[in-house]
């Protein structure tokens, strides 16, 4: 059985526009954006209080484009998009979203990096996706050049995202300065796209590892950004015509080089006409203190934040919170336990969650604010349709069984660079058309207006999710097995209050270290991940050693088994799960 939106959910007004960038989409109104005139400020810096408008962030993208096609010699209409590839690795920024859309104005590509990588993470990022310049700031220069410097990227083409940091004068240029350069600048010849040529070029590059193995860069097209700022604009206009709300202050708190973050959050909050004001980093009190200044009313959160929300009834009550309407969650499945928690402390809130992944450019599944099933994502957002696909195989038509959950959706991405048998195992053709296997189980109910809901189980992939993070075992498997007391090993996850999932890891010990304690070899294993991975993929879930990793006659670990030996483990000792 194939699945469609309700009933209520509004059909798009027009197909997504599949010739023209995602900076010419958002700010034209005769593509459905808010009106320019009735938006509120597109970014405000939750720390400085300093804002731009849809109108200046349109002129200094367009200014900052100039500047970096004479620096780096790109012209707009020469050149493949594959030449002019931008690594942007910062922490949020009013700046960040403008920065990408400069790149796309020269016809390039740009590819986001998570602020809390490792050097040798970033280089791993550079090198796949073939950046030829990079974007970042100055806490995380250090990091940036090392990275920079082993792909050979030169110290000239590395520029300095300001942002609410303390600033210093360094050597390299800033946005800024490249902006100020850019009014000196004739202007840039208009784009010659050819019909269809946003359907098919990349606008960003974001690294997921899909459903399974190490991270893989996803080539999202102009059209597949453009078509799910789309859907999320119309799935939400009934729940905010409902509840009166035309525009809206956001928080932008969530890492824009993440999928939900840059689309969900910025590009999104941007083509509805809301302001999103934007913080760098989680820390409670800052937050606390920035949706009191703001008066926000909306908040996009993960579970670990909601989590310490609750925790600290103290803190909150000593911030006037009463702005706050709404939250939306996703990136992990939040609790029906906690969703109570929510409503029960903080009475005036709403809270829904929503689901998607990179290779569907964000949000597939949406709970709107006048339909909320606890413990669901929600139901399909416009031009959207999923199955439920079976251990054997064949749909399933019936509600309530378990199942793969596939996608279709003109959000869904062109695939993973470089990388032919992952795309195909992960984009299926079929006599409906074409298909992403999410690796998620999912199971489909009716509320009692007939409504059908999803409701996310399971994952048939191996990935970690850790406070929103993404972390494949595969990838930390691989790096232990570079430590000479690491024999054989497998990484599975395990429940953390805080987090959700941390990594564990089990370790065949090498004859090399069968004379040292195991506390002792423990913990060099944990300081060789320490050094050079990003703090989220650490094995918080600790080191325990095995006498043999199970595997299948084919060789395939069989991380199952030690997971329910975990489980079991945890259950006899009493933890809660």
């Amino acid at each position: 059985m194939v699945f469609n939106p309700p009933s209520w959910v509004p059909k798009l007004p027009f197909d997504p526009p599949d010739s023209i960038p995602i900076g010419e989409f958002w700010h034209n109104e005769r593509y459905g954006r808010h009106p320019l005139d009735k938006s509120l400020n597109a970014f405000t810096c939750g720390v400085t209080g300093k804002a731009y408008s849809n109108d200046e962030m349109k002129e200094r993208y367009e200014l900052l484009a100039r500047a970096l096609s004479k620096r780096l010699g790109w012209r707009v209409n020469e050149e493949t998009p594959w030449d002019k590839v931008v690594g942007v690795f910062s922490f949020n920024s009013i700046d960040y979203i403008m920065a990408t859309f400069a790149v796309h104005r020269l016809s390039g590509i740009a590819t986001p990096a998570n602020a809390m990588y490792s050097s040798s993470e970033l280089e791993y990022q550079l090198k796949a996706s073939g950046a030829k310049a990079l974007i970042t700031c100055a806490p995380l220069l250090d990091t940036a050049l090392k990275a920079a410097k082993a792909v050979g990227i030169p110290e000239d083409k590395v520029f300095l995202n300001e942002g609410a940091w303390e600033s210093q004068k360094l050597p390299f240029k800033t946005l800024n300065e490249l902006i100020e350069e850019g009014q000196a600048l004739p202007e840039l010849e208009p784009l010659h796209w050819s019909k269809g040529q946003g359907a098919r070029q990349v606008a960003y590059l974001c690294f997921s590892s899909g459903t399974s193995g190490l991270p893989k860069a996803v080539m999202i097209a102009h059209q597949n950004v453009i078509a799910n700022m789309m859907q999320i604009r119309w799935h939400e206009s009934v729940g905010r015509e409902l509840k009166g709300v035309s525009t809206q202050t956001v928080l932008g708190l969530l890492p824009m080089s993440h999928i939900y973050g840059l689309v969900v959050v910025s590009l999104a909050g941007m083509y509805r006409g809301d302001s999103v004001i934007v913080l760098p980093r989680f820390e409670l009190q800052p937050l606390l203190e920035t949706i009191q200044r703001f008066k926000i009313n909306f908040l996009y959160l993960v579970p670990p934040i909601i989590i310490q929300l609750l925790r600290n009834p103290e803190i909150c009550s000593k911030y006037d919170l009463s702005s706050v309407r709404h939250i939306f969650t996703g990136a992990a499945p939040l609790g029906a336990e906690t969703h109570e928690d929510v409503l029960k402390s903080f009475p005036g809130w709403n809270i829904a969650q929503g689901y998607g992944m990179t290779e569907t450019s964000t949000v597939a599944l949406s709970s709107s604010e006048h339909d909320i099933v606890i413990g669901t994502s929600g139901s399909l957002v416009p031009s959207t349709r999923a199955k439920i696909i079976g251990e054997d195989g064949h749909e399933i038509t019936e509600y309530g069984k378990r199942g793969e959950l596939y996608i279709q959706s003109p959000s869904v991405t062109l695939g993973y660079l470089n990388n032919e048998k992952a795309t195909a195992e992960a984009y299926i053709h079929d006599e409906d058309g074409r298909w992403i296997r999410t690796g998620d189980v999912a199971v489909v109910t009716k509320n009692e207006a007939g409504n059908e809901h999803f409701a996310i189980v399971d994952r048939m992939k191996e990935l970690i999710k850790t406070k929103g993070h993404q972390v494949a075992p595969a990838e930390l498997e691989a790096h232990l097995l570079s430590h000479p007391a690491v024999n054989d090993c497998t990484v599975i996850p395990v429940p953390d209050e805080s987090a959700g999932e941390v990594p564990k890891a089990f370790v065949v010990k090498s004859a090399a270290y069968q004379s040292k304690s195991d506390e002792e070899t423990a913990r060099e294993i944990c300081k060789h991940v320490e050094d050079h991975k990003a703090r989220y993929k650490w094995l918080k879930g600790g080191v325990e050693f095995i006498d043999v990793v199970p595997k299948s006659p084919s060789g395939k670990i069989l991380r199952r088994l030690l997971k329910d030996r975990e489980s079991e483990k945890r259950r006899k000792a009493g933890a809660k799960l």
